[in-house]
């Protein structure tokens, strides 16, 4: 009797069961899926960064669609972001040009050189352009005096640059060039070839100079292989000085000739030293103490470092107390000019 009541009890239970769960899912079924309790994040702010974004976006928000024409001059806040004299308008994008005047890109988008006797440092970061947050981290954390160079493959490249602009950085565009490890490591497409025709490097070359205008010279994304082949460099460093720009080694290549070749052309260059290739503060430290040694021998010097967050706090930390030091923080056009004296 014991056992029948509780089969019993037991059935009921299972039928309300199945019943509830079938009403849950017509429920469902007309009403449309329930929604979980929404969650959000509170991240912290970065240090700056509402301070950066009116003067940004006010230059980023009139620009043309990448790959348009160039047809005015374009401004970001006070500095020159294009300017149609020093444009040849292509079927790829903007190819900076010689204006017919003279002017050369590499002058006319240089960042503002600070009027001082001091000894001067230039520090370029490069790698921006493809994190939105890392490039944001950069232009809310780095002194304006610090050069920047972007990749050309992001979409939003363009408008990027104008933010970098506004707040005074001089820009160079970062071309991609053969590793010796190429291809398990590849800089991306339109790769600067070692031992290609002479033809399709310039080709993938011009590609890169159409992505976004506003940048004062150019400078190398990996290649250690390229840079050592005098045969392959020569017609690419050739064709920027044609085009009126700068190039910058910044370093990372230690079989680099592009010093001797980019004299041998007549182009514009200087190069650097890395200052994070052990991206630890202790030692990008050392490298910015040992940086300064070299400009008070040589009358100025160039660090070249990745935007990894350790790299950018120490440049940042370190930049505070230059002048105190006897130095001034310089685009890399002012120590271009320098030694072309």
């Amino acid at each position: 009797m014991s056992a029948s009541k509780a089969g019993r009890a037991l059935a009921f239970a299972s039928s309300f069961t199945i019943c509830l769960l079938a009403a849950g899912s017509l429920a469902i079924t007309l009403l449309g899926r329930p929604h979980p309790p929404a969650v959000t994040l509170q991240l912290p702010e970065v240090p700056g960064a509402k301070h950066a974004a009116p003067a940004a976006q006010a230059a980023a928000e009139d620009l043309p669609a990448p790959g348009a024409p160039i047809t005015s001059v374009l401004r970001a806040g006070s500095a020159l972001l294009a300017d149609p004299a020093l444009i040849e308008n292509t079927s790829e994008g903007p190819l900076p040009r010689i204006a017919d005047d003279g002017r050369r890109p590499m002058t006319a988008y240089a960042g503002p050189v600070p009027a001082s006797a001091k000894v001067k440092i230039a520090i370029v970061v490069s790698g921006l352009g493809l994190s939105a947050s890392a490039t944001q981290s950069a232009l809310a954390g780095l002194p304006s005096g610090v050069t920047l160079g972007f990749a050309p493959y992001a979409g939003d490249v363009g408008e990027w640059v104008a933010k970098a602009r506004a707040k005074g950085h001089e820009v160079l565009l970062e071309i991609p060039m053969e590793p010796f490890d190429f291809p398990d490591s590849d800089p991306g497409p339109h790769t600067l070839r070692s031992g290609q025709d002479e033809d399709a490097n310039i080709q993938r070359l011009t590609w890169a100079l159409t992505r976004f205008t506003g940048y004062a010279g150019v400078t190398n994304l990996l290649g250690q292989r390229f840079l050592g082949d005098s045969d392959a460099l020569a017609p690419t460093l050739t064709y920027l000085n044609r085009r009126g720009l700068y190039f910058f080694d910044n370093g990372a290549a230690s079989q680099s000739v592009a010093s001797t070749v980019s004299g041998q052309v007549g182009l514009p260059a200087a190069a650097g030293t890395p200052l994070d290739t052990i991206p630890t503060a202790l030692e990008i430290d050392r490298h910015l103490s040992e940086l300064e040694a070299t400009a008070r021998a040589n009358g100025g010097a160039v660090g070249s470092a990745f935007l990894y967050p350790v790299s950018l706090v120490r440049i940042a930390a370190w930049a505070k107390g230059l002048e105190s030091r006897g130095f001034v923080l310089v685009p890399v056009s002012a120590i271009v000019a320098q030694q072309k004296k």
